[in-house]
């Protein structure tokens, strides 16, 4: 058996989410695919895959070697491209995901120059509202608002946000600036929403977060349309700060309620690569922390 040939197509199934994708995409029959997992598994002593009707996913111990195989076949492909001389031309397909307004924002840009830097290297971008599964969707770098659950992804932070509420100028001058988070309850609310119609903002008062329940008059599901209604005049939204930075230097909106605010969320980069990251990974990674960490909206 050809261990990296093993290991290749092992790490193809997973990143590919199935036998069949792994086979078109290495350019071989099902068949092979089928039979190289079953000779590696064999040679193992382990089940490296749990199989079901509709997915393929590496088991806990799948999972491990997995991150072993992208570290080996990583350094392999460094050896390869040093040997060549190119060395710092990185290559190859890179999966990135953040979500959508900050993605659009905040990391397309990066994105932009990486590929223009880049040209041996396409960039797959997922732009999800959701934390996206790294090894189930094959996402190679990530960007996270909020604080991490423990994991094993590595973590770098960049930056900081804060929630804010928010209101244009007309609006305040009509309708009075809150002073404490009750004062609220009198105002217009707009609120960025799933499918409840009662909505909760949380701020700290005396040390501690107490909520604030409340019915807005406008609910909607994206964070564009809320800011665009409150710089409209029509109420108070309340948002991330990156979201509104454009709209506060400029003097559309005014954040109230700043000594209520409650801490600021961290945003990180997160990848799963380790130390040992592939050259395409470790490149996007300098760049994104760099850009990131020199944006004013974001520290």
């Amino acid at each position: 058996m050809d261990r990296l040939h093993a290991m290749k197509t092992f790490v193809t199934v997973v990143e590919s989410g199935g036998f069949t994708a792994a086979a078109r995409k290495l350019d071989v029959s099902l068949s092979v695919v089928s039979r190289v997992i079953t000779e590696l598994e064999a040679h193992l002593g382990v089940r490296l895959l749990t199989r079901t009707t509709r997915v393929v996913r590496p088991t806990e111990t799948g999972a491990a070697y997995l991150e072993n195989c992208k570290r080996i076949l990583g350094d392999i492909e460094d050896a390869e491209l040093a040997a060549a001389g190119t060395h710092a031309a990185p290559r190859g397909s890179l999966a990135v995901t953040a979500p959508v307004l900050f993605g659009a924002r905040h990391v397309t840009p990066i994105v932009v120059e990486y590929l223009q830097r880049y040209p041996e290297v396409d960039v797959n971008c997922l732009l999800l509202d959701r934390n996206v599964s790294f090894i189930d969707e094959g996402v190679d770098v990530g960007v996270r608002i909020g604080e991490l659950p423990s994991s094993s992804l590595q973590a770098i932070p960049v930056g900081r946000v804060r929630r804010v509420v928010c209101a244009a100028p007309s609006y305040l001058a009509q309708h009075g600036v809150p002073r404490s988070p009750d004062d609220l309850l009198a105002h217009t609310l707009i609120q960025t929403t799933g499918v409840s119609a009662l909505a909760e903002w949380r701020f700290m008062v005396q040390g501690e977060q107490k909520p604030l329940r409340f019915t807005p008059r406008l609910a909607t599901t994206t964070n564009d349309s809320a800011i665009a209604a409150a710089v409209a005049g029509f109420g108070m939204a309340r948002v991330l700060s990156y979201q509104v930075a454009g709209e506060l230097w400029d003097g559309r909106l005014r954040v109230v309620l700043v000594d209520y605010e409650p801490p600021a969320m961290p945003i990180h980069v997160i990848h799963r690569e380790g130390r040992h990251a592939m050259q395409k990974v470790r490149a996007f990674l300098d760049l994104a922390i760099d850009r990131l960490r020199a944006d004013k909206s974001l520290n």
